[in-house]
């Protein structure tokens, strides 16, 4: 079997959905081989611990708990965030699980306390207050409690076609629409729930969204490993087709599922709806799409973005745009290029870790209610920036 010295030139020619898969199979691969030869020494006895309220002295920190050693460092990173209504920041990373930052100290809760999986891929609160995760081995619900046994409050969600096996289904992305419909983007297909209509049900069932004679699908369309899901401001749904599949851009108007490949890019991993209604589409490799309604654009092949590997983006308040990309150098000791570039419309400007930035590899971007930009970053890497400085959380 292949050692982690081996695949390291695998990774390097790689996407970052592709190296996650190439982890997954060579850590499962390498506990069941130790597992078979009674020989397996658990290395995961950190992922027993309760749930932990982090703080050092004076500023509060992300503490790393390295629940998989196997794991190499580079690939640990914050890939996902929101800020609840009660003003909580949640924060969802590879390997560590999520933290809570109550604005004083963060709150890591992993398997332990009942998440289906310590890599959180996607978060999501409904319009009830409740916090979905979807992890590396399926969907589970967390609902706030002032109850001390907050392990208590996680529900896992079964969502598969064959109604179980929570290890062998990602959920990439999740979102509710308008209507409070959830929809789960995942390894077999687009599933849906409806928690208005089956409000008797506190044990969502979610259905196969093509599993639907009534849609029309003439590009007979699979929609797997959906990287992304959003409405629209006319209530179009939009999905991020990733790596796999290669289905390009898709969206469903209520009736029939209609398919995009501009430049014949198939692979996009996000879509950002900005305040003037136009849609960004970041894909694998080609940059960041704009589609106004009628046609699409290359957003950024003649800006200094063109040759960067774009991973996250966000508009704030003022109407800047944010873009995270990923350094070519996962090396933890070195800069290397990446880091996020704000647009204001008329000029890009880049932040690396000489102003502040905790790592150059950004996968995550949220604001605040204060208007904040909060920053995850590869290393379990956080920050935060207040239009001034940046303030590392980072360990």
């Amino acid at each position: 079997m292949a050692g982690i010295n081996e695949l390291a030139p695998i990774l390097k020619t790689t996407t970052l959905t592709q190296q996650l898969f190439i982890w997954t199979v060579f850590l499962g691969l390498t506990l069941a081989s130790a597992s078979c030869n009674g020989q397996m020494k658990t290395n995961l006895t950190k992922d027993t611990l309760t749930t932990q309220k982090i703080t050092t002295s004076g500023q509060p920190k992300v503490i790393k708990n390295h629940f998989i050693d196997q794991y190499p460092q580079t690939y640990w990173f914050v890939q996902c965030g929101l800020q609840d209504k009660s003003g909580n920041l949640w924060f969802g990373t590879t390997a560590d699980g999520v933290y809570c930052y109550d604005g004083k100290s963060f709150t890591n809760y992993t398997r332990k306390d009942g998440l289906c999986h310590n890599d959180v891929l996607c978060i999501l609160e409904d319009k009830i207050g409740n916090i979905w995760f979807g992890t590396r081995g399926g969907l589970c619900r967390y609902k706030p409690t002032t109850d001390k046994s907050e392990r208590k409050s996680f529900t896992n969600i079964p969502i598969s076609a064959n109604g179980g096996g929570y290890t062998s289904n990602f959920v990439w992305s999740i979102m509710q629409d308008k209507t409070g419909k959830i929809w789960c983007g995942t390894n077999e297909g687009v599933y849906f729930y409806h928690p208005v209509i089956d409000l008797k049900n506190d044990a969502p069932v979610f259905k196969l969204f093509l599993n639907n004679d009534s849609i029309i699908n003439k590009n007979n369309l699979k929609l797997k490993v959906v990287q992304k899901i959003v409405e629209d401001k006319k209530g179009n749904i939009w999905f991020a087709s990733g790596d796999f599949e290669g289905e390009g851009i898709c969206y469903y108007n209520g009736k029939s599922i209609v398919n995009f490949k501009p430049d014949d890019v198939k692979s996009f991993r996000s879509i950002l709806e900005s305040k003037n209604g136009d849609l960004l589409f970041l894909s694998q490799h080609k940059g960041v799409y704009r589609y106004d309604g009628k046609t699409f654009t290359n957003f950024t092949e003649k800006t200094e973005l063109k040759n960067e590997t774009i991973t996250a983006a966000l508009e704030d308040k003022k109407g800047n745009i944010w873009f995270g990309t990923d350094s070519n150098n996962n090396n933890l000791e070195k800069e290397g290029n990446g880091g996020t570039w704000c647009f204001d419309g008329n000029t890009f400007k880049l932040f690396t870790t000489k102003d502040g930035l905790s790592h150059n590899s950004v996968f995550c971007i949220i604001q605040d209610r204060d208007g904040n930009i909060w920053l995850g970053t590869r290393n379990t890497g956080l920050c935060r920036y207040d239009g001034k400085t940046f303030t590392d959380f980072t360990e």
